[in-house]
């Protein structure tokens, strides 16, 4: 696993065998997972969305603790998954990085808990799956508006985002910090070293 710009992320390119009857890949394993990161991950809730072309969803983070991380893959299509530093005192804070996972590469990205993350759908029926540490409870989630100018993620161009309502309604950065809404980097680093078993 290779971490990515932003502490706290990483992205994972498996190897992938083809043969005359298809392709395999692992996309997950505890021990390599464990080993690349001197952690493990908690394993709480599977998802699985599939959306239209232009569909943005995010971007999305929970309170920490116990926040929610996230390890996502795309298994069918291609979307462009986009980690964004929303953690108060992080010295990335406000900066974002993007992927593109697809089912040709099988690229997974893990994200931490206080980070947050968005995708944007880039073919028809673009099918994401995600392992998450903590089931979901509407009171911790959160949102920030994907189309924030201050954020400026770069967003492919000549593709309309099709937000939901609640996406489209959520604060910007500077709105969410100034209700005290964002998770800080203190309290998400803290709670990354404790024992996963203690949770």
């Amino acid at each position: 696993m290779r971490p990515l710009g932003i502490e706290g992320a990483w992205v994972e390119t498996p190897q992938v065998f083809t043969d005359s009857r298809g392709r395999f890949h692992e996309w997950f394993k505890s021990d390599r997972f464990h080993d690349s990161l001197g952690q493990g991950l908690r394993l709480e809730q599977a998802n699985c969305s599939r959306s239209v072309r232009g569909t943005l969803r995010g971007i999305h983070y929970a309170s920490v603790p116990p926040g929610q991380a996230k390890y996502v893959t795309c298994v069918g299509g291609a979307v462009l998954d986009v980690v964004v530093d929303i953690r108060t005192g992080s010295p990335s804070f406000g900066k974002w990085e993007a992927v593109q996972l697809d089912d040709t590469t099988h690229r997974c990205v893990y994200l931490s808990e206080g980070l947050g993350h968005a995708f944007m759908a880039l073919e028809d029926n673009s099918t994401v799956v995600y392992l998450c540490s903590q089931r979901y409870a509407p009171q911790r989630e959160h949102g920030i508006n994907p189309l924030d100018p201050a954020l400026a993620i770069a967003w492919p161009e000549g593709l309309a985002p099709l937000l939901s309502d609640k996406d489209a309604a959520a604060p910007t950065l500077a709105e969410a910090e100034r209700q005290g809404l964002l998770p800080s980097f203190e309290d998400c680093s803290a709670y990354r070293r404790r024992p996963v078993s203690s949770s």
